[in-house]
């Protein structure tokens, strides 16, 4: 199964005529999942070609406008196109209470269930085949990150150990890989592990929202195949950064070093640079497989081997 990030905001504090607002799409078959949702979302979803009525669940990582303020027009627009399907809002403590003012806003009477969750660091929220943990992080508010995790996926199939225990090709080999037993004719039954490696984890991506360097992301992100790290600011304004809650490019660079992960994103960049080519190379002075995203920039997270 496939599974894309796709940025339609990446930018900090408000809209600008390049980058719209903080918002992730997550693509994994049919179901996408939406990490924040600041102003102006559901046009970029249009632009991007996504159906926001693929979205099965939201999370939003803090109470800052350009984080959450997308919400009541994307409700509100998938109403008009007739969901029907419930909607899941997930976030801090106070996100349920925020649901509820956007239900009753104006006019508007939610046709389909939407359901505001407040979750904190030790909650999971299981889907098929994967899960989402939040995990605290250091802004100048209460802020969640987040982990989207495959479950562990079946060791490699030996054909020719199976072969040599007499098993036929065809409909019983992928029985075994998909982690059943069979019984052979004869009576014999074969385990999986008989004839399969050991496991092999899933996919991992890690989106830390708006975050000062802190452990917790070091800790989350262990191993990720894709970071996605607030880099608000380049090295020049750090005094800032830590006064606001934020990280430079390099100290996110440093986080994704000490994580050893596959591939950071540099996200959620400053109005003030134009040229985002000065944050992308100061993070690869420290973590070479470092990127600056851009809105409607699409990526592949693919299985390793």
């Amino acid at each position: 199964m496939q599974l894309y990030v796709i940025f339609l905001g990446t930018g900090g504090s408000w809209p600008t005529v390049k980058r719209n607002v903080s918002a992730i799409a997550v693509k994994r078959g049919g179901e996408i999942l939406l990490f924040d949702c600041g102003e102006g979302t559901q046009r970029q979803i249009q632009k991007s070609g996504l159906s926001y009525m693929q979205i099965k669940s939201i999370f939003i990582s803090h109470f800052h406008g350009d984080h959450f303020l997308g919400l009541p027009g994307l409700i509100q627009t998938m109403q008009l196109n007739d969901r029907k399907e419930p909607l899941t809002i997930y976030g801090p403590r106070g996100i349920s209470r925020i649901v509820e003012i956007v239900k009753n806003l104006g006019y508007f009477r939610p046709s389909y269930e939407i359901v505001g969750k407040d979750v904190d660091e030790g909650d999971e929220i299981r889907f098929n085949g994967y899960s989402v943990r939040p995990f605290r992080v250091e802004h100048n508010v209460p802020a969640l990150g987040y982990v989207l995790e495959e479950d562990m996926r079946p060791g490699r199939f030996n054909k020719k150990k199976a072969l040599e225990l007499g098993i036929p090709e065809g409909p019983l080999f992928g029985r075994l890989q998909r982690g059943e037993s069979i019984k052979l004719k004869d009576g014999r039954v074969i385990t999986p592990d008989m004839v399969l490696g050991p496991p092999r984890p899933g996919r991992k991506v890690v989106y830390t929202g708006d975050t000062k360097p802190c452990n917790k992301v070091v800790e989350f992100a262990r191993n990720a195949d894709l970071l996605i790290h607030d880099a608000t600011f380049l090295s020049d304004l750090e005094d800032v950064a830590i006064e606001y809650g934020h990280s430079t490019a390099r100290q996110a660079a440093e986080i994704a070093k000490e994580a050893n992960v596959d591939k950071l994103v540099l996200t959620h960049i400053s109005p003030r640079y134009m040229d985002e080519r000065l944050i992308e190379k100061e993070a690869k002075e420290v973590f070479k497989n470092s990127i600056v995203a851009r809105d409607f920039l699409k990526l592949e997270v693919k299985l390793r081997k």
